[in-house]
């Protein structure tokens, strides 16, 4: 072998040696990069209110008094490793009820014992959010982390119709009868006055909310993680409870029904002076009186007690918090292989 032929052959494999560092550094890069995936969940929870009916001055009372359900839905994207986005359909119900809010002590909470309203709310929350992960996924599904927790950000739209039960009627003057009892919408009454000259428009049906919340995700196998989630979700509503002004005339509601459903507290009685006007609550049955007379006992005038919404220290308008529970199941992916050459 000549000088030249050892020269040639030295060229030749630096080459060769150059294009298969270089070919393996790509296809590294190829098999290094995230891959998108999709997951569907499913899941259901709790479903709590705030606002002028329970306040957020006392988060943790709120929280355990009246909570309720909702289920859900989600379409799931997962675009990088540590960002993703849902499209969800939520179903939850909240309620509240200045009754049971305050009974325990009637005299610390008398304002509210004696206004006396309640109300039920079925929301349905069509969401886009977008999750953050805090513990990036792999290249694929199968090499995402055993336990992820994530936040959430995103913008809802909410379809809600608050309403309320008839009053309880009294037979011998002591048992309720709640036989004839319904539960009667409430926007369409104008319990505030609204949609009469003089008075605010009837308010919408329909509201923007921004869902905020933290969770926790759970990798069970390849195809499945379980999850569970907690989010506040504030509203541009101030009437998810039908409540949030002050109280109307009388004389300016249009029906009988509209001025049952506005002022539940007291009535004017020719006789005594003033009456109460729901001696049962609405929603539980109960005998209010004794609250009532513990009221009275303590110096505070019921009559004074005149306020109806809007009183609130914090001005928020209504929010609901939702904890859930979540199956999820990833949907399978084809996994591009490089191309043989």
């Amino acid at each position: 072998m000549t000088y030249r032929h050892i020269i040639t052959l030295g060229i030749l494999s630096a080459l060769l040696v150059g294009g298969s560092r270089h070919e393996g550094y790509a296809q590294y890069r190829q098999n290094s990069r995230f891959l998108p995936y999709s997951y569907v969940a499913f899941g259901g929870g709790t479903s709590t209110y705030f606002g002028d009916l329970a306040g957020y001055s006392q988060p943790i009372k709120t929280l355990f008094t009246l909570p309720r359900w909702n289920v859900g839905l989600s379409y799931n994207r997962q675009f990088t490793p540590h960002f993703g986005a849902r499209a969800s359909f939520t179903w939850a119900r909240i309620t509240g009820d200045d009754y049971t809010f305050t009974k325990n002590d009637p005299v610390k909470y008398a304002a509210q014992y004696a206004r006396n309203l309640h109300f039920r709310n079925d929301l349905k929350e069509f969401a886009l959010i977008g999750n953050y992960d805090f513990i990036a996924s792999g290249r694929t599904p199968r090499e995402r982390p055993k336990v992820t927790p994530y936040a959430l950000f995103g913008v809802a739209l909410v379809a809600h119709n608050p309403k309320a039960l008839t009053s309880l009627t009294s037979v011998s003057g002591e048992t309720p009868d709640r036989s004839n009892q319904q539960w009667v919408a409430l926007q369409p009454l104008g319990t505030e006055g609204q949609g009469q000259p003089g008075y605010a428009k009837p308010y919408s049906l329909v509201t923007i909310s921004i869902p905020v919340g933290l969770g926790v995700r759970y990798a069970l196998n390849e195809s499945f993680n379980i999850a569970a989630e907690v989010r506040i979700t504030p509203t541009f509503s101030d009437y998810l409870d039908d409540v949030g002004g002050p109280y109307p005339n009388p004389a300016d509601l249009t029906t009988p029904l509209a001025q049952e459903f506005s002022n539940r507290a007291f009535i004017n009685d020719p006789a005594t002076g003033l009456a109460i006007k729901e001696r049962f609550a609405a929603r539980t049955g109960d005998d209010r009186l004794n609250g009532i007379n513990q009221i009275a006992g303590a110096g505070i005038d019921p009559a004074a007690l005149t306020e109806r919404g809007g009183g609130s220290r914090i001005p928020i308008r209504d929010s609901y918090l939702l904890t859930s529970f979540q199956i999820q199941y990833i949907i399978p992916t084809k996994i591009k292989c490089p191309p043989i050459r």
